[in-house]
């Protein structure tokens, strides 16, 4: 009986595909080569990676990187490796739930689990877009306040209006997003290619980072940014998103199809998240070899960055590319964070509103703290909020990771793409690190003290 009941799910999860593609009409909509050099079939694939690294480089990972940079110097940069490391996995991971089973992680999820579980699920993911939509609020509006002396409130509240810049972007086709991301990925690399070398780091120093050190675990406050990090790196919606936008590639929907597919779709993620790993390590040694190292390891927030780095560095444009960096991240993750609140809604409730009405509602969500906590607290309490925002995201990331490993082991879902029992060992360890890094924070915070 049971094996008949899940014989029955497995079907149930095959038949909703033809009738509710993930994305709808972009579903299968970019050609690409089904012959030629691999190189030409790799171009056809390449964008969705590039699309979910934007996560891994948005306003958010700023923040912790520079408070890791600047009161631990390079220790940090370790976690910046593996977290970059586990998310390679995953996202080949989600790229493999999506292609296999023509379902997004959200539409898995709705399929696997009681309707209970499943709004429970949604809830959260939800929470995590709105923490990462409050990242991308106030990194936009710092670097609008930065580059244009606009004060941060009526920053925020001008962030409301790129909503028509996703609107325009979409009716122009998928491609048109993804060259939209390329173009500021490139603007971000540069910047931050100069920053370095201006900087010029330490060496060896800086190669030692990345090696483990147990200060990571046994200090709070540097385990704290750590699980930040993580938090900023890891990002539990870019799951739902990769698993879904793989699938605007027009492959055959063949078991030989799907396996090619799958191969071209994991080399766009890797490389695309090595260029994240790039940028997420140069913030850190950044703020590491020009703050920590001239003794300023009080700087946390990313104003303090911007005005000091043009003194400590004596180069007057470094600042402005800093901000400039900014803003484009800031931009970027509004494509993103609009295509995964999409996916997530229509694929937990099957709930379909306009892209417009859905974007003012998830940003006006963002925009009321951000206003609040500066009235309060000042620009200081803003920056706080940018660091929780991250370590918030870190705690929900379980509630992600855990299903998507559940699904990519199950032979019944996934048929001739089920993953291999090394990648299950690993990918259940890396879910498990998540949840012991999480459950030792929470440990200090509420009863360690």
């Amino acid at each position: 009986m049971a094996d008949r009941a899940e014989d029955q799910r497995a079907w149930r999860f095959s038949r909703d595909t033809e009738t509710s593609p993930s994305l709808g009409s972009m579903n299968g909509s970019v050609p690409v080569l089904a012959a030629g050099s691999w190189m030409r079939r790799l171009l056809g694939f390449i964008g969705p990676g590039y699309m979910i690294s934007v996560g891994y480089m948005d306003p958010g990972n700023w923040a912790t990187d520079i408070a890791g940079g600047s009161q631990f110097g390079y220790t940090l940069l370790f976690v910046i490796l593996l977290s970059n490391l586990m998310a390679i996995v995953l996202q080949a991971l989600a790229a493999r739930l999506g292609i296999a089973t023509g379902r997004d992680l959200a539409q898995a999820c709705r399929d696997h689990y009681s309707r209970p579980v499943g709004f429970v699920l949604w809830i959260i993911c939800e929470a995590a877009i709105i923490a990462c939509d409050l990242a991308e609020v106030i990194g936009t509006a710092i670097a609008l306040k930065l580059l244009f002396g606009i004060p941060l409130v009526l920053g925020a509240v001008i962030t409301a209006l790129d909503v028509f810049l996703v609107l325009l972007l979409m009716r122009r086709g998928f491609r048109a997003l993804e060259a939209f991301v390329i173009a500021l990925l490139l603007i971000i690399f540069v910047c931050f290619a100069i920053q370095i070398a201006l900087a010029a780091p330490a060496m060896k120093d800086l190669l030692t980072g990345f090696l483990p050190s147990s200060e990571i675990v046994t200090n709070p406050a540097a385990l704290y940014i750590a699980i930040g990090i993580v938090g900023a790196t890891v990002m539990p919606h870019n799951l739902y998103l990769h698993s879904s936008i793989v699938q605007t590639r027009a492959y055959p929907r063949t078991e030989e199809g799907r396996r090619s597919a799958l191969r071209f779709a994991v080399t766009d993620s890797t490389i695309a998240l090595m260029l994240a790993l790039f940028v997420n390590a140069s913030i850190l040694i950044m703020a590491a070899s020009v703050f920590h190292a001239g003794g300023r390891t009080d700087v946390v927030e990313i104003e303090q960055a911007y005005e000091l780095l043009s003194p400590l560095l004596g180069v007057g444009i470094a600042s402005t590319l800093f901000a400039v960096a900014l803003l484009a991240s800031g931009l970027n993750s509004t494509v993103t964070a609009t295509l995964a609140g999409q996916i997530v809604m229509e694929g937990f409730l099957r709930l379909r509103i306009p892209d417009w009405a859905r974007r003012l509602v998830t940003r006006a969500i963002a925009i009321v703290p951000v206003v609040i906590v500066t009235a309060l607290y000042g620009e200081q309490g803003t920056a706080r909020l940018l660091v929780l925002s991250q370590v918030i995201l870190s705690m929900q990331l379980p509630f992600a990771v855990v299903p998507l490993v559940q699904f990519v082991s199950d032979r019944t879902k996934m048929g001739a793409l089920v993953i291999p029992a090394w990648l299950k060992v690993l990918s259940w360890a890396i879910a498990g690190l998540i949840l012991t890094l999480n459950l030792k924070l929470l440990f200090d915070i509420f009863i360690g003290g």
